[in-house]
């Protein structure tokens, strides 16, 4: 006996809306997985977010024109570093390659680790800010009382003039943050008991916790 014909088409409905439904979330979770690596791959090529570009060479045209390029230095999450911009700021000619230098120092009485991550303001500048060398986004790791020079080269695309939001701009601010990561946890043993034994409990301190 042959079904009801409308039953019949309400269930291809169904079938047909429940296919499309499971596409649009399967293509959904596709879009998400590419998001990131493509919103990174667009803050490089367009300096969005202040995302400053990496080179592996010089300028090949410099600009009588002058630029200052100002340093800004910050800690966050509880890291106990001393770091600071050796130099606040350094005026240069556009297309001149710079280097100059940060330093951090570790404060604490055990080994820390960080991370630095930077962003440049006004943020349009990031895309004509270009660094041939910098720390940012290595592991660093710094013993008690510890120093350490870490240098940054860079240098302003002269196409920046070329840009009319940008044509007058006098001064660049580059800014780093460093971030404590997951290191090896210090661990602080009770003293000796009275019965000459070191207890047996450990306290253990986490930075940034």
């Amino acid at each position: 006996m042959a079904g009801d014909p409308q039953t019949e088409q309400r269930q291809r409905s169904n079938r047909v809306i429940a296919a499309s439904a499971s596409a649009f979330v399967a293509g959904m979770v596709g879009m998400a997985y590419a998001a990131v690596p493509l919103y990174a791959m667009f803050c490089q090529v367009t300096g969005y977010g202040g995302t400053t570009q990496r080179v592996e060479q010089y300028s090949d045209k410099i600009l009588d024109r002058k630029i200052t390029v100002r340093f800004d230095a910050n800690v966050s999450g509880g890291l106990p570093w001393d770091f600071k911009p050796v130099q606040r700021d350094v005026t240069m000619r556009i297309g001149e390659t710079t280097q100059i230098a940060y330093q951090a120092r570790n404060e604490f009485n055990v080994p820390t680790a960080g991370r630095a991550s930077f962003n440049v303001t006004p943020e349009l500048a990031g895309a004509y800010f270009n660094k041939v060398e910098c720390f940012c986004f290595t592991d660093t790791s710094l013993k008690p009382g510890e120093a350490l020079d870490m240098p940054v080269v860079f240098y302003v695309d002269p196409d920046i003039v070329n840009v009319p939001e940008l044509a007058q701009l006098k001064t660049i601010t580059l800014s780093y943050t460093f971030f404590p990561i997951d290191a090896a946890k210090p661990v602080a043993v009770a003293p000796a008991g009275k019965d000459g034994r070191t207890d047996t409990k450990t306290q253990t301190t986490e930075i940034g916790g």
